[in-house]
């Protein structure tokens, strides 16, 4: 019961859940400065270079990993006979 008007207790005050004193860390950027102490600007962080083609190799990856699992899951039901459709349901 002490944990649920706690919650209410954190809800009601005006930061909510996400003040610091409930244990919910914020995170903070690697990179905070953007000029020198010359006063340049620094360079451009580095990017992961993967674009169109590392988005596409996932994404095929992905669906050939999801279809292969369903495809093995579906035929082990089927053997096991857990989930066999029947010929009755079709009353048309």
């Amino acid at each position: 019961m002490s944990s649920v008007s706690r919650l209410f207790r954190s809800l009601a005050t005006p930061m909510g859940r996400l003040s610091r004193s409930n244990g919910v860390h914020f995170h903070q950027p690697i990179r905070t400065a953007v000029t020198s102490d010359t006063g340049a600007f620094l360079p451009d962080p580095e990017r992961a270079k993967m674009g169109i083609s590392g988005i596409t190799v996932t994404v095929s990856i992905g669906l050939m990993l999801g279809a292969m699992i369903s495809k093995n899951m579906a035929s082990f039901l089927e053997e096991n006979e857990l989930f066999v459709p029947s010929d009755d349901d079709d009353d048309d």
